[in-house]
């Protein structure tokens, strides 16, 4: 059985591995994974990995958010599965070939989770994006339509957020992993927050989830340690 700290995964999203390794550094025995994304493993390439490695047996969840053709995207998650990150994150949007181009070429053991709809975007977001009225005015529905796609694609998991997961997990079961962003402690304030569909950690723990990912809260507390500590306390009331 997992330890409350192992769902929690601290996003590394800063610039440069001078800002970030204080961090891995601060929250190495408080956290089970950290996220790198896009901005730091471009600004840091594969040196970052090794860093946090070298400080820490926590994982590593590496955020590239791949989005092209099946034939790029397989060959990118391929050569992303070489430095051993536990998942990596791949783009529902070209659809279910993209997402089975992925996971009939796995080499390694890393895992492939598929993202559905972005945290940050709602209803209205979805509509000027284009998307039809039924499924932009149920975004429930929408993301059980990418996370069924990745599943029958054959992807390990997926990226949804803390209100969609319920309904996802009842749908598909519990062996789909269900990653949750956008998670907000009742007792932190964000200022200026872009995310929209929210949930505090209870509650992402109650309706499925397998992974919460806490990064502001965390980060931006007086003692990011007391604030980690603070979110596994609430996810081990949950679990108990």
């Amino acid at each position: 059985m997992k330890q409350p700290k192992e769902y929690i995964i601290f996003p590394l999203d800063l610039p440069s591995l001078d800002k970030a390794i204080p961090y891995v550094q601060a929250l190495r025995k408080d956290v089970g994974l950290f996220k790198v994304g896009l901005e730091l493993f471009i600004s840091e390439g594969p040196a970052i990995l090794k860093a946090i490695r070298d400080q820490t047996e926590a994982g590593i969840f590496l955020d590239l958010k791949l989005h092209d053709i099946p034939a790029t995207v397989q060959r990118a998650f391929v050569a992303a599965s070489r430095y051993g990150p536990q998942f990596v994150t791949v783009h529902c949007d070209e659809g279910g070939d993209v997402l089975k181009a992925v996971a009939m070429n796995n080499p390694g053991g890393t895992k492939i989770l598929a993202v559905t709809v972005l945290t940050s975007l709602d209803q209205n977001k979805l509509k000027v994006a284009g998307y039809a009225p039924r499924y932009a005015e149920d975004l429930p529905a929408l993301v059980l339509l990418k996370a069924r796609m990745a599943e029958e694609a054959g992807c390990h998991g997926v990226v949804c957020s803390g209100l969609e997961v319920a309904n996802v997990k009842r749908a598909l079961g519990p062996e789909l992993i269900a990653v949750t962003p956008g998670i907000r402690p009742a007792w932190s304030l964000v200022e200026g927050d872009d995310q929209r569909r929210i949930v505090t950690p209870a509650d992402a723990i109650k309706n499925g989830a397998d992974y919460v990912v806490v990064g502001r809260p965390i980060r931006d507390a007086a003692d990011p340690r007391d604030g980690a500590k603070r979110v596994a306390e609430e996810i081990g009331n949950v679990l108990s």
